[in-house]
């Protein structure tokens, strides 16, 4: 036999493993409970395969609050202190906005009701909080599979998001390590579980800061469409892929991309720290995930300097105003829709110039720059 399975959580049957360590292939995994402070009762997946470590949450969404590559950290400087429960985050205060109570993940899914911009009602009502409800919406089973035969170790979690009268939607998501390598693998399988067609949206929100990015950080994607989605976005143009100091109450930007793909549809983007030493790169393909967004909060460090790398099925504005321009994923009863994410992480100059140089090998497109919103990408 050459698979080896533990079950962490179980709703259904009312089962958790509260604390386990598994060392298994070159990989070793705890999963434990968090006690104190806005963390109590987080349960925490921390994954070391000798390289590369990563801490998953499955409390919020199946999440990953942060990881270090050898010397490259993966993570941000939040003026959150988390990672907090769902429980302390008030996803549906009147503002829209409350789900940034909880932000202070690396890596974070937004959707699948909305994704972007909170929506309100002609009377000012909340329909929509920002970024949706999954990323706080405990997973109700985590399980961990060990092939000895393939030495991968894959970690699967589902969601639910379901509300009487509205949605039953699922997440299946499934992270695959093996030992020694400096990335992972993602696979993200959204099923509406409903009678009725539902209309989906998804956005991965991958968030890095300090110390990885400083001053002269930059990102690298190739792009058939390029717009800033706001007039500071587009004041600020000729640095659209280059980070600068944050400063006090400077307004955050953002750059919508229509990505440039081989026949297959696969692309990848890279962001190179300062140096040139440490480099994330990205993989995804535009059949599953058609649009990119490259987020930069410019505020000083203690405020959240941070910039987000997001590949996504809409651009992340308010949900009817994408859907009216159809850029939601419509599911029929009971179908399914896969999204999958391959990570992995340059160490040294050599290797952070040879990915930047296959990266405009094989995608060598450059594409049109807008100077301004263009109308129907921006809200």
């Amino acid at each position: 036999m050459t698979r080896k399975n533990w079950v962490l959580i179980d709703a259904e049957n009312q089962t958790a493993v509260e604390n386990l360590t598994i060392a298994e292939q070159g990989v070793t995994l705890v999963k434990k409970r968090l006690k104190a402070g806005l963390s109590a009762g987080v349960d925490v997946l921390e994954i070391d395969n000798g390289v590369l470590s990563l801490t998953i949450l499955p409390t919020r969404g199946m999440g990953i609050w942060r990881g270090q590559c050898g010397t490259a950290s993966l993570r941000w400087q939040s003026p959150v202190h988390g990672p907090v429960h769902p429980a302390f985050v008030p996803v549906a205060d009147g503002s829209g906005v409350g789900w940034l109570y909880g932000f202070d993940e690396w890596f974070v899914r937004c959707g699948l009701e909305n994704n972007g911009a909170p929506q309100f009602n002609e009377n000012g009502q909340l329909i929509y909080s920002l970024h949706g409800r999954i990323a706080n919406t405990p997973a109700s089973r985590v399980e961990i599979t060990v092939d000895s035969e393939t030495g991968e170790i894959l970690v699967e979690g589902t969601v639910y998001e379901s509300r009487l009268f509205s949605k039953h939607l699922e997440l299946k998501t499934r992270y695959a390590f093996k030992a020694g390598e400096t990335g992972f693998r993602l696979q993200d399988v959204a099923t509406n579980l409903s009678a009725s067609p539902k209309e989906i949206v998804l956005l991965y929100h991958i968030n890095t800061g300090l110390p990885f990015v400083q001053s002269g950080s930059r990102l690298v994607v190739p792009f058939e469409e390029m717009a800033p989605r706001t007039f500071a976005a587009a004041d600020d143009l000729a640095n659209w892929n280059v980070c600068k100091k944050g400063t006090p109450g400077v307004e955050e930007v953002v750059y919508f991309f229509n990505p440039a793909a081989d026949a297959n549809g696969d692309t990848e983007v890279l962001f190179i720290n300062n140096t040139n030493e440490q480099a994330i790169r990205l993989g995804f393909n535009k059949k599953q995930l058609p649009l990119f967004s490259f987020w930069k909060s410019r505020l000083p460090d203690e405020d959240g300097f941070v910039v987000g790398i997001e590949p996504s099925v809409n651009f992340p504005n308010t949900t009817g105003f994408e859907s009216r321009h159809g850029r939601t994923v419509r599911l029929a009863p009971k179908e399914s829709r896969e999204f999958d994410l391959k990570f992995a992480f340059t160490l040294n100059k050599e290797e952070t110039f040879n990915a930047e140089q296959s990266l405009l090998k094989n995608y060598p497109a450059v594409g049109t720059i807008h100077k301004n919103p263009k109308p129907e990408w921006s809200e």
